[in-house]
């Protein structure tokens, strides 16, 4: 078993990982986003949770409103991006299998280690 309490401040965190998945959290500043043109994982699929915030998800070109309580598959090879149109930090927990990033949060070639 792991566990791990969540910092949620500022910034993309790899909490921890096995070889079959991989926790992050990501926390998106007023007017910043993450991703954009040619952002994709393209062995891994990622599950993202906000848990508080406002913001959209532009996913393969498709727009989708996030709020608190939002839970979003980006699939393996969607293009994406993540905004914070809020007026508060936009933190989310974000979910990816296989895992998608070296714990240090370098970009893992084909989604595993």
């Amino acid at each position: 078993m792991k566990s791990k309490t969540l910092k949620l401040t500022k910034g993309f965190r790899i909490a921890f990982a096995n070889a079959r998945a991989q926790a992050a959290e990501m926390v998106i500043p007023v007017g910043d986003s993450e991703g954009g043109p040619g952002n994709e994982h393209r062995a891994a699929d990622q599950w993202l949770f906000v848990l508080d915030g406002k913001g959209v998800a532009v996913v393969g070109g498709r727009r989708v409103a996030l709020r608190s309580g939002t839970l979003l598959l980006i699939e393996k090879g969607e293009e994406h991006e993540i905004r914070n149109t809020g007026r508060a930090h936009l933190r989310t927990l974000v979910l990816y299998a296989p895992p998608a990033y070296t714990q240090t949060g370098a970009r893992l070639s084909r989604g595993r280690p």
